[in-house]
């Protein structure tokens, strides 16, 4: 089982980083040399993180952090923004992720709300690269121009992922293809990290077959594709109706050399069947809300709600062995993935249930909008 561990997670990634490349000259042109020696030492740095990740289970392999609560969309499907918060000061953001290079996390992720509104987000991601973490980004792309993307370059990012609800903006979603090709564009031309579109299926969604509308286009940009299924208000399994199955297995089919390949839970998910699995959550990924406490994910705020500042070894150590029961039914695809790497070892021995007695659990932080 370590075996398939080690090369179904390794070849992942080998997938995820190649498969870009070759996108990224969907007619063979050559590639910038930049762009070429960026993509080789984000793999390089990519693969010698999986290998300490198997070599000592003490320390977090992704933390998603939020620099920004505030975003200016406001998706109806979304439980993670409101339309007031100030950015948290950088010199707060910078000690949060220090933390966290103390704690030896691997891949550092910037989310929000929009984390495009902080005005001192180069400072971020460049801190981010400085305690040797893979810094990556997850936005909804409207702030985007040429010169937002030199200085993401020059701060050092290595991903960005824009999720891409539909063709044309709806009451549901403004974050259309329509309004963001041009983004996409200047992605194409400018951007020297790696670039991920995501597209969706599933509650809320009015046209299921724009998803693979999405994903080809993202493709014909040079960018890798995925695709997810929209989870309900606490991250629980909302199976797809017929229409939205058959739209998400083309869209799986046309992307199979990513790294979304490998996400066998997805399947069950379609299917509405629950996973049986470890989640890790607390332990190999890590959830820092805006006020600087640590969430299993961004639908269970509220548990175990430990400053960052304060969370050590033996947390992490609680948190591996701690069996979740919001698990079976979880869609949240990057604890997921972060937790693959060690569903071979380590049965939990304990168990808390999010949302009961143990914590407030699903977006637990007062004032965000939830979806009913």
């Amino acid at each position: 089982m370590a075996r398939e561990a080690v090369s179904l997670f390794a070849l992942g990634v080998w997938f995820n980083e190649t498969s870009a490349m070759i996108a990224e000259n969907p007619a063979h042109r050559p590639m910038p040399f930049k762009r070429r020696w960026r993509a080789l030492t984000r793999k390089l740095r990519e693969l010698g993180s999986i290998a300490w990740a198997l070599a000592d289970t003490g320390h977090p392999y992704m933390a998603h952090i939020i620099p920004m609560r505030r975003c200016n969309l406001s998706c109806t499907y979304c439980n993670e923004f409101d339309d007031v918060s100030d950015p948290v000061p950088i010199a707060e953001m910078e000690r949060r992720i220090d933390e966290l290079g103390r704690m030896g996390t691997s891949v550092i992720t910037i989310s929000g709300g929009e984390p495009l509104l902080h005005p001192e987000l180069d400072r971020v991601i460049a801190r981010i690269r400085r305690t040797g973490a893979i810094a990556g980004m997850i936005t909804n792309g409207y702030l985007l121009m040429p010169d937002r993307i030199e200085r993401l370059n020059r701060a050092g990012l290595d991903h960005m992922q824009i999720s891409i609800d539909n063709v044309n903006p709806d009451a549901v979603s403004k974050k259309s293809l329509k309004v963001l090709d041009a983004k996409l564009k200047m992605l194409a031309e400018h951007a020297d990290f790696h670039v991920n579109i995501n597209s969706v299926v599933g509650g809320g969604i009015a046209n299921p077959t724009d998803a693979l509308r999405v994903s080809e286009r993202a493709l014909a940009l040079g960018f890798s594709s995925t695709i997810g299924i929209i989870h309900d208000g606490s991250g629980q399994l909302k199976p797809l109706g017929d229409a939205e199955r058959a739209v998400w297995d083309k869209v799986r089919r046309l992307t199979r050399r990513s790294y979304s390949r490998f996400n066998h839970f997805q399947e069950a998910i379609a299917n509405g069947q629950p996973n049986h699995w470890r989640c890790r959550a607390g332990a190999r990924y890590l959830y820092i809300c805006e006020f600087g406490l640590v969430h299993y994910c961004s639908q269970q705020r509220g548990y175990p709600g430990i400053p960052i500042a304060q969370y050590g070894r033996a947390d992490v150590q609680r948190e591996f062995l701690t069996e979740k029961g919001c698990a079976p039914n979880c869609t949240i695809s990057c604890v997921h993935q972060v937790s693959y790497i060690d569903h071979w070892r380590a049965p939990q021995t304990s168990q808390v249930t999010p949302g009961g007695a143990h914590g407030a659990g699903a977006g637990a932080d007062a004032g965000l909008v939830q979806l009913r």
